[in-house]
């Protein structure tokens, strides 16, 4: 055997296991996120005491298991993709007849009910195979040519849909995938970037670009969809790799692995938040550490702040945002976004509003930028004479930023 066929014989098994290994986690994601799902919907539709708890069931599942880190978002992801996806309910079948899962028999029988039932929906629909993968976006396609002088809303409520099947669902799609495809209410124009998706091997990322400039729509009505779905795929970023199937926080938090492994921070970043942190903390002013690198979901977008306080004297969080570079007024957007969701989610009865405070490395004029924000609908002059009494000036901090910032360059 010649040296270079042994490197790419190990560097092929190395790539085949990973791959297996990553798909493996994806898919027991998966199946659980639809099995949680199955759960909430045959509890509210059946369960005995569901009027106890009403609309509040989401949030007390999340605060009675805190340790499966389920949000109530997370949690109405689970129902939404059990409601939109009946095909996988054969996937769990199987797994359940392979005794891979132990579950609770009712379920199981539950399970069994609802494969007879998505059978005999689909007796009469099209049978996709490996073979037809490649042109099951076509359907569509024709379809909406035929319907070229209606509204691309109206021609999907007449048009039958045919399903990409379960296996090659959990099989080829992240849940970070099936996340956006939820967002996508219409089952034609989810279905369409499911098979696109699947066909082009697109990250997560590729697929939100390919969802955000309505390639489905331009899809629909070009006089050749062949060639236009040639170039998408050409022109597609490059394909998800094993890494970017569990490197993301679904599957992170699936398998209780810290954060920190996937947010990237660098090493100027790091030294300056490190360093404001013992300065807010040593002022002494009533500065208890709640978080770094804060994780919030805002839609089904997980976002994270860089630094989060809670001040006791003034009973509100203070959250701190770090950009290395010049001030852009998307930062204010940024903080203030936060600022209105912790507003929204996080305040407790008896807090007050929280305050942003946002710290820049440059500005127009050179030199640090300090810029305090607080939640739409606030007195500023109440901000002034209460806050501001508490929190260090906006000259201290830029003070501390310009001497870390020249520690960091020496």
């Amino acid at each position: 055997m010649k040296f270079n066929h042994l490197l790419n014989s190990i560097q092929t098994t190395h790539v085949h296991f990973q791959e297996v290994a990553a798909k493996a986690i994806n898919r027991s994601l998966t199946i659980r996120n639809w099995m949680i799902g199955c759960y909430i919907v045959e509890y509210e539709q059946n369960g005995v005491d569901r009027a106890k708890y009403g609309a509040k069931l989401l949030e007390l599942i999340s605060k009675e298991l805190p340790n499966l880190k389920l949000s109530t978002t997370n949690l109405r992801l689970c129902r939404q993709f059990y409601q939109y996806y009946p095909q996988l309910s054969a996937v769990v079948s199987d797994e359940l007849k392979n005794n891979t899962i132990q579950i609770h028999q009712s379920l199981t029988d539950e399970f069994e009910k609802i494969n007879m039932r998505i059978h005999q929906s689909m007796t009469d629909e099209l049978q996709i195979t490996n073979n037809q993968l490649d042109i099951i976006s076509q359907p569509p396609t024709a379809k909406l040519k035929s319907t070229r002088n209606t509204t691309a809303s109206s021609a999907m409520g007449q048009l039958r849909i045919d399903r990409v099947p379960g296996k090659k669902i959990v099989n080829n799609l992240s849940f970070t995938h099936i996340a956006s495809l939820l967002a996508i209410n219409d089952t034609l124009r989810r279905t369409f970037y499911e098979v696109e998706c699947i066909k082009g091997n697109w990250s997560v990322r590729e697929l939100k670009r390919q969802i955000d400039t309505g390639y489905f729509e331009r899809m629909g009505f070009t006089n050749n969809p062949q060639k236009l779905s040639r170039l998408v795929q050409q022109s597609a970023e490059s394909p998800i790799t094993p890494a970017d199937l569990i490197k993301n926080l679904y599957a992170f938090e699936f398998l209780d692995l810290p954060q920190k492994a996937i947010v990237k921070e660098s090493k100027v970043e790091q030294k300056l938040l490190d360093h404001l942190e013992a300065f807010l903390l040593e002022m002494g002013h009533g500065f208890c550490l709640e978080g770094r690198r804060k994780r919030i979901l805002i839609g089904q977008e997980y976002y994270f702040v860089d630094v989060v306080f809670y001040h006791r004297i003034l009973k509100c969080h203070v959250l701190i945002e770090l950009k290395v570079g010049k001030f852009s007024y998307a930062d204010t957007g940024q903080l203030t976004t936060y600022l209105n969701y912790f507003k929204a989610e996080m305040m407790e009865p008896g807090d007050n509003p929280p305050i942003g405070i946002l710290l820049v490395t440059e500005r127009d004029n050179d030199g640090a930028l300090a810029k305090y924000a607080i939640p739409a609908g606030m007195d500023q002059q109440m901000f002034i004479s209460t806050y501001a009494v508490q929190l260090p000036t906006v000259e201290e901090l830029q003070q501390c930023l310009a001497e870390e910032l020249r520690r960091c360059e020496s």
